[in-house]
């Protein structure tokens, strides 16, 4: 067997897991969905306080994955309600733990004895910002695309298809038809035939998921389109980052795909504008993905 053949089989196999893990905790319930998710942000936050620490950076790691943690936690919370605890309740607690995180994280820098504290507190920050919120916005994703704030787990399985469909069509019309770059500085396989591509298939496919879950075509559509077109910057983003740390993945967790940044780069840049747009479908124009 040759490497290139052993390569894509490693890369098949990693991929098959990871999907039957998000889709089927999906599916399944909303907490096994959050494990899950609460699995990516914890190993999405090592990887990129990681990356800070290449540039000499020295983010508070453990302090940032906890409250990272604790924020997905309690949004999980917010949304989903558990037995004893109430709303409000969850929702002071986050609000709480948000005004608390700044002075908390200066007040721990001070014995750091750091040459640089403002970089260690700025990438700290930057991490959770970076890496959390769109997990949270992803949860809540599944909760907003009706006429109501119940559970629908279809909202944010059509999501991921449009992400993965933008990824699979973008690489596959870029490297057969691709010859004007998009961001060489950043990305020198990106092209602008490659994002046309992607973009055209991730409108196919949210068409297709308006099809197939009886919903709005104006609605998935528009959702496919802003999905995809702030997708590819945050693969682009995520080229940022690795560039200045000189790294090729940011890292090892799954064969093949590299890390969880890696593998998540557009939902982390997508999940914050998605979330935004229902929210707009739904307050402004009385739209709604499902009827």
């Amino acid at each position: 067997m040759t490497e290139d053949r052993k390569n894509l089989m490693t890369r098949t196999l990693s991929g098959a897991v990871l999907a039957v893990a998000i889709v089927g905790s999906l599916l399944w319930s909303p907490w096994s969905f959050g494990a899950v998710l609460a699995l990516l942000v914890a190993g999405g936050m090592y990887e990129f306080y990681t990356l800070a620490e290449k540039r000499s950076s020295r983010p508070q790691r453990v302090l940032g994955i906890a409250v990272a943690l604790a924020l997905f936690g309690l949004n999980a919370v917010v949304t989903r309600g558990v037995a004893g605890i109430g709303f409000e309740s969850a929702l002071l607690g986050a609000l709480a733990l948000l005004l608390l995180m700044v002075p908390v994280l200066l007040v721990c820098e001070l014995y750091r004895k750091n040459d640089d504290p403002m970089a260690a507190v700025g990438t700290t920050l930057l991490g959770i910002l970076y890496v959390v919120l769109p997990m949270i916005c992803l949860f809540h994703i599944a909760s907003a695309g009706g006429k109501g704030w119940d559970w629908n787990p279809r909202a944010a399985l059509g999501y991921i298809l449009i992400i993965w469909a933008n990824d699979v069509f973008a690489y596959l019309v870029g490297r057969k038809l691709g010859r004007h770059k998009h961001f060489s500085r950043h990305s020198s396989n990106k092209s602008w035939e490659g994002f046309f591509g992607g973009v055209a298939g991730a409108v196919a496919v949210g068409l297709a998921a308006a099809w197939w879950f009886g919903g709005s075509l104006w609605a998935w559509g528009g959702l496919a389109l802003a999905a995809a077109a702030t997708g590819v910057l945050g693969d682009l983003t995520e080229s940022m980052f690795k560039r200045a740390a000189a790294v090729k993945d940011s890292g090892d967790l799954m064969p093949g795909h590299g890390g969880v940044l890696d593998r998540f780069d557009a939902v982390l840049l997508s999940a914050p504008f998605v979330a935004v747009y229902l929210l707009l479908c739904r307050y402004v124009f009385d739209v709604a993905l499902f009827c």
